[in-house]
C-alpha cells in the first residue's frame, strides 16, 4: 500500500470518528433541548390551568349554595353552563360573561360536581366521552376516539357557608369539586412541528458536519503527510550518506586485501582512507543522534545563564587557526558589558560553532568573517556575517532541510554542503533545533555572490 493510500484512509477514518462523535453529541444535545422545551410548554400549560381554576374557585366561592339542590343558583352564576338533566340555555348577561369568560371556551371546558361526586353542570364544548361519575385524581390526560388528547385538572370546591355548616352539623367540609380541562391540539400541533424540524434538520446538520469533517481532517492530515514525506526524503538522504561512505571503507579493505603485505606504503595511504571515512561516518552518526535528542527533548538538564561573550571569543579564538588557513580575515566584535541567556551552554556553543564554521568554509580566500554580540531591550542579538558565495533567494528557505543541497553550478560548481569540506550536511539543521529548544530565533540574510549574515536572536537574564 503507497503512502497516498494510506494517508487517504486514514482521513477517513478520522473524517468518520469526527462525523460519528459530533452526531452523537448533536443527537444528545438535540434530545435534550427537546425533552426541555416539551417540559417547559407542559409546565406552563399546567400552571395556566391551575390559575384559572384559582380565578374561577375565588370568584364562585361567595355564590355557592349550601343546599344539597343548588341547581337554581348555578343556573344564575353559571348561566353558559349546560345543567345536569336539563337542556342547555346560552344567554349570559355581560358580568356573567366576564365572571365565566376569563378562560377561551374553544380551548377550556369545565365541570361541577357536588361532595358526593355527581355531576351539576358543564360546558357544552366538553369531550362527549367524557364519563358523568367524578374521577378526584387531580390531574388526568386522556385521548378521545377521534385522537384529540384533553389534559384535566380537579380541584376542591367551598362555599363562604360550609365551614359554618360543617361545624354544626358535622357535614363534609367541600362544597363539591370544579374540574378544568383543556384540548391538547395546539400543544401537539407544536410538539410536531418541533419534531419535524429535528426530523428535517437534524440529518442536514449531520450532513454538513460530515462534509465539513472531512475537510477540517484533510487540514490535519496535510501537516502530517508532509511530515511523512520530509521523513521519507530525511531516510533516503541519511541512506545515502550512509551508503557512501560504507562503500569506499568497503572498496578501500578489498583494495588492502589485494596488496601484497611487502608494499606497506600503499596500505598505510589506504588504512588513512579508511580512517578518514570511519570519522566521518561517526560524526553523521553522531550529529543523527545528537537531532534526535533535542528534537525528544531526552536528557535535558536544566537551563542555566551563559556569558556570551565568553562564548563568542573563546569561538572566534578556536576558529582562528582554520580561518588563517584558509586565508580568510576573522574577527569579533564584542561589547564590554557582559551578556548572559539562559540555556544550555553546550548546545550554545555547537550551534554558534556551526554558523562560524559554515562562514569559513563557503568564503573565499582573502574574505572576511565576523562574529558580533549586541544587545537590544531584553535580546541578544549574535550575528555571523561572511563575503562568501552567498545564498540564492529561492534556496535560503531550504538550508534548514537535512542534508539538503543547492545546485552547484549557480555557485561555480561550489556546493553549499559538500562532501570536500568534511560536513555531514547537518550543521544548520543542529542549529535551527538548538535555537528552538531556546526558544531564540534563527534567520539569513544572504545575497549571491555577496555574502550572508546569520543572525540568532536571543533572550537575556540579568545576573
Amino acid at each position: 500500500m503507497n503512502s497516498y493510500s494510506l494517508f487517504r484512509r486514514s482521513r477517513l477514518r478520522l473524517a468518520l470518528w469526527y462525523a460519528g462523535v459530533m452526531g452523537v453529541i448533536l443527537s444528545v444535545s438535540g434530545l435534550g433541548m427537546y425533552r426541555a422545551m416539551v417540559q417547559t410548554n407542559w409546565a406552563a400549560m399546567e400552571r395556566e390551568i391551575e390559575s384559572i381554576a384559582g380565578t374561577l374557585h375565588d370568584s364562585v366561592e361567595p355564590l355557592l349554595p349550601p343546599s344539597e339542590e343548588p341547581t337554581a343558583v348555578l343556573q344564575q352564576i353559571f348561566p353558559d353552563l349546560c345543567l345536569s338533566g336539563q337542556p342547555c340555555k346560552a344567554t349570559p348577561t355581560l358580568i356573567q360573561r366576564h365572571t365565566i369568560g376569563i378562560s377561551d371556551r374553544t380551548t377550556y371546558y369545565i365541570r361541577l360536581f357536588n361532595h358526593q361526586g355527581k355531576l351539576l353542570a358543564f360546558s357544552p364544548n366538553q369531550p362527549l366521552s367524557l364519563p358523568p361519575t367524578l374521577n378526584r385524581t387531580s390531574w388526568q390526560t386522556f385521548r378521545t376516539a377521534n385522537g384529540i388528547r384533553y389534559h384535566q385538572f380537579t380541584t376542591i370546591l367551598h362555599s363562604a357557608n360550609t365551614h359554618t355548616l360543617a361545624n354544626e352539623a358535622n357535614a363534609d367540609s367541600s362544597w363539591g369539586y370544579l374540574q378544568i380541562g383543556r384540548t391538547l391540539e395546539h400543544f401537539d400541533a407544536e410538539i410536531r412541528r418541533i419534531q419535524w424540524i429535528m426530523a428535517i434538520g437534524l440529518p442536514i446538520t449531520l450532513s454538513l458536519v460530515t462534509i465539513s469533517s472531512w475537510w477540517l481532517s484533510g487540514l490535519a492530515m496535510q501537516p502530517i503527510y508532509q511530515s511523512y514525506q520530509q521523513q521519507q526524503q530525511f531516510t533516503a538522504n541519511a541512506a545515502h550518506e550512509l551508503r557512501s561512505p560504507l562503500a569506499s571503507l568497503l572498496a578501500t579493505v578489498e583494495a588492502i586485501l589485494r596488496i601484497q603485505q611487502s608494499n606497506q606504503q600503499d596500505i598505510q595511504m589506504m588504512l588513512h582512507t579508511v580512517e578518514r571515512q570511519g570519522r566521518r561516518l561517526s560524526h553523521l552518526i553522531a550529529d543523527l543522534l545528537l537531532l534526535t535528542s533535542l528534537e525528544q527533548n531526552s536528557g535535558a538538564k536544566p537551563f542555566q545563564p551563559c556569558c556570551l561573550n565568553d562564548l563568542v571569543s573563546d569561538l572566534t579564538e578556536e576558529f582562528l587557526e582554520m580561518a588563517t588557513a584558509a586565508d580568510i580575515n576573522l574577527t569579533c566584535q564584542i561589547p564590554t558589558c557582559e551578556i548572559y541567556a539562559l540555556g544550555n551552554e553546550s548546545q550554545l556553543y555547537r550551534l554558534v560553532s556551526n554558523l562560524i564554521a559554515n562562514a569559513i568554509q563557503y568564503t573565499p580566500r582573502g574574505g572576511y568573517v565576523t562574529v558580533s554580540l549586541v544587545k537590544s531591550d531584553y535580546t541578544a542579538v549574535l550575528a555571523v556575517k561572511d563575503t562568501g558565495i552567498g545564498i540564492e533567494l529561492a534556496e535560503q528557505k531550504r538550508i534548514f532541510d537535512r542534508f539538503y543541497r543547492v545546485d552547484g553550478d549557480a555557485y561555480g560548481g561550489l556546493r553549499l554542503r559538500s562532501r570536500k569540506t568534511g560536513g555531514t550536511g547537518l550543521g544548520l539543521a543542529i542549529a535551527v533545533a538548538i535555537a528552538q529548544k531556546h526558544q531564540a530565533n534563527l534567520r539569513v540574510e544572504s545575497q549571491a555572490g555577496i555574502g550572508s549574515i546569520f543572525t540568532l536572536e536571543v533572550k537575556i537574564v540579568l545576573v
